[in-house]
């Protein structure tokens, strides 16, 4: 990716954070990326392929950052750090955990190209799981559930830790509550020894 493209974006995700989808404008993206109208226009031509420009560019900042905690034997070892470490990264950048919810909010009540965007990436992350705990515990997890419940209450977990701390964001430890939750929901095994790799989440 280009410097002026990522500059871009992280201008756009700061506005898109403050004013949402309706509320944010190529001039305002521009204003705040000290760039005229047409330059970012030149790299985004739409305001709807700059949403999701800016929401790829999210997932792609969670992964690096797990990926840059991992070493070759830890990947896919520690489900519950991983959410865990998902939500502590939202905490430390703000405006990604907020993008997330202002496009949830415009999902919600049915403003495209959100809730296109939201209800596909909820199914393809809710399956994605679904798939990897059945393929390490087969049709019935540790603690009992099934792979396509745990699942949606996994991705439940960490949607509503999210709200939680943008409505209060002075507690510090959402991120040993997922740790602790997923303990629950899959089994002790989460906590180190599931296999497979979970989804950037939406988290």
């Amino acid at each position: 990716m280009s410097e002026r493209r990522e500059q871009i974006l992280e201008a756009a995700l700061e506005v898109l954070a403050a004013r949402g989808f309706k509320g944010t404008s190529i001039d305002a993206v521009a204003e705040r990326a000290g760039l005229t109208r047409q330059g970012v226009l030149h790299y985004f031509p739409s305001k709807k392929r700059l949403l999701l420009e800016i929401l790829a560019f999210r997932e792609r900042l969670h992964r690096e950052h797990l990926a840059g905690r991992r070493t070759g034997d830890q990947v896919g070892e520690d489900w519950a750090g991983e959410f865990a470490e998902a939500v502590a990264f939202e905490l430390d950048h703000p405006s990604l955990a907020t993008v997330h919810s202002v496009v949830l909010a415009e999902a919600v009540t049915g403003q495209e190209p959100a809730t296109e965007y939201v209800r596909e990436r909820c199914r393809a992350l809710q399956d994605h799981l679904t798939a990897s705990l059945v393929e390490r515990y087969g049709e019935c997890l540790p603690s009992g559930l099934s792979p396509s419940t745990a699942a949606a209450a996994v991705l439940a977990l960490v949607e509503g830790v999210h709200q939680q701390w943008l409505l209060d964001p002075e507690t510090e430890r959402y991120p040993q509550i997922v740790r602790e939750a997923l303990s629950v929901l899959i089994g002790p095994e989460a906590a180190g020894g599931a296999a497979g790799q979970p989804p950037a989440t939406n988290g």
